[in-house]
């Protein structure tokens, strides 16, 4: 962890059904990486077998972006795996949470998690309660819930106004991954 004067850890939230929540957080772990600050990005639906562009990106720059889970949640067969890797994952971000090792904690895509109840939000409201008080949490997904938005410092809620999927676009490099 770097030290920085004056700093107070913030609880942020990127949520909303509209597209970027990841991007943004993105965004800041670049910009965190960029101050030599201790940042890690925790992914829980991103499977660990994919080489999507953040992670080459990631890898490039040296910052530190820890995917495990079994893709798109609502599509998976295996919902007992997809359920224990969150729950794992979980336990990752809460160790790295309680170490003080960070300056800067991304728990990506961490609302499916909640909402499916693979893990407790009372454990995760706990633990963020109990963080070192200068470290920053950015959580996103889509529907966060209402506890985590009460307790954040800072809520963006993406909003969909139009997609090109809805036009047949599919997904494409870069862009979507």
């Amino acid at each position: 962890m770097h030290s920085i004067k004056n700093k107070h850890g913030l609880l942020m939230i990127n949520t909303g059904d509209g597209k970027g929540k990841t991007t943004a957080a993105l965004g800041l772990l670049l910009r965190a990486g960029g101050w030599d600050l201790g940042v890690v990005m925790f992914q829980f639906i991103k499977d660990t077998r994919l080489a999507t562009g953040e992670h080459r990106a990631a890898r490039k720059l040296g910052l530190d972006i820890r995917p495990l889970g079994t893709g798109f949640t609502w599509k998976t067969k295996d919902k007992a795996k997809a359920e224990n890797m969150a729950l794992e994952q979980w336990i990752r971000c809460q160790e790295a949470i309680l170490s003080g090792q960070f300056d800067m904690i991304i728990m990506d895509e961490v609302s499916y998690a909640l909402n499916n109840a693979w893990i407790p939000l009372s454990e995760v409201v706990d633990t963020i309660q109990r963080r070192p008080p200068e470290l920053h949490l950015l959580l996103t997904g889509r529907d966060m819930p209402a506890q985590l938005r009460e307790m954040a410092d800072l809520v963006t809620e993406m909003k969909e106004v139009k997609h090109h999927y809805q036009r047949g676009i599919k997904a494409q490099k870069g862009i979507e991954y």
